[in-house]
């Protein structure tokens, strides 16, 4: 495998759109039983907040050692203030537009012994004012940087991803989406898209052989106008379609402590080093060897350069 271009990633300029959230945690110890009903009692010993989410992409290409910019929406409120001051204290350049009507998306999860043990989502839909803002930064931005990243968790800000494909294909930056839904059509005209095995399940059908999988994937890579489609397969690692055909490259063996943003680790990667130079099977390895390593670390984490060297 080609060796991480550490240099070139210095110079990569990052565009990151998408679902901005705020993940806080509640870490305590779990001794006994509720007598009001049959749950544990957690008394809280710590509390830290991180940041999900299209943010957590963002905060992965900066630890990488490339610059990004985030544009995104949050709330008027305490947990899109905590946002704005992760993002400033993380080094990401922040282009966040403030929703007059939405609060931040939030996600609060209570941990006992290392384990999670409740999620809590606070969240609504984005409001059509800072919809129209979002648009409008972002036709400023997107010519400004090497590549646009769309992360997509289904929260709204990317209610209108078909005019912000067509932005930086105009400005002929490439555009790489991790996609929700069934509804794919909407990504047309993106130059990569990573679903993940049960989303590409969701979009194309359950397939039986490896082979009924690939005629599936590039029939819908060549509907969608893509230059590549990676399909995430978890402990079946990642298979990559291109018009070359298809390549595959097995998980990396770690023990899986948490899943959570190891998406937005491999869409990070693959950014960084695709925005670098490397080719498709080459950026393709290096993600997932990141993906590999953060699923080993609690919650929605990062993986540096270092780690990865």
């Amino acid at each position: 495998m080609t060796l991480f271009p550490a240099q070139a990633v210095s110079r990569v300029r990052i565009l990151v759109a998408g679902d901005v959230m705020l993940d806080r945690y509640w870490f305590g110890e779990v001794e006994r039983i509720s007598p009001e009903a049959p749950v544990p009692v957690v008394r809280v010993a710590r509390r830290e907040d991180r940041l999900g989410g299209a943010a957590n992409v963002a905060r992965n290409i900066v630890a990488l050692g490339a610059q990004a910019s985030l544009l995104g929406l949050v709330g008027n409120d305490e947990a899109g203030d905590k946002v704005r001051a992760l993002v400033l204290e993380a080094g990401i350049h922040p282009c966040l537009v403030t929703d007059p009507v939405a609060p931040t998306t939030l996600k609060m999860r209570v941990l006992g012994r290392q384990q999670q043990l409740l999620r809590v989502d606070f969240e609504e839909g984005p409001g059509a004012q800072g919809l129209a803002e979002l648009e409008s930064r972002a036709r400023e931005l997107v010519a400004q940087h090497d590549i646009l990243v769309l992360s997509d968790y289904a929260k709204g800000a990317l209610a209108q991803v078909d005019a912000l494909i067509r932005m930086a294909r105009e400005a002929g930056v490439p555009i790489l989406v991790d996609p929700k839904g069934h509804l794919y059509q909407r990504y047309r005209g993106a130059t990569m898209i990573t679903p993940n095995r049960a989303e590409m399940q969701e979009a194309v059908g359950r397939w039986q052989t490896e082979q009924e999988l690939e005629e599936r994937a590039q029939k819908l890579r060549v509907d969608l106008g893509l230059d590549a489609l990676l399909v995430t397969r978890s402990e079946q690692g990642m298979t990559l379609f291109t018009k070359d055909g298809r390549q595959h490259t097995d998980a990396h063996a770690h023990e899986v402590f948490d899943v959570s943003g190891a998406g937005d680790t491999v869409l990070a990667t693959l950014a960084v080093t695709r925005a670098a130079g490397l080719d498709w099977f080459d950026a393709v390895r290096w993600a997932n060897r990141a993906g590999g390593v953060v699923v080993g670390k609690l919650g929605t984490s990062v993986v540096t350069a270092e780690e990865l060297s």
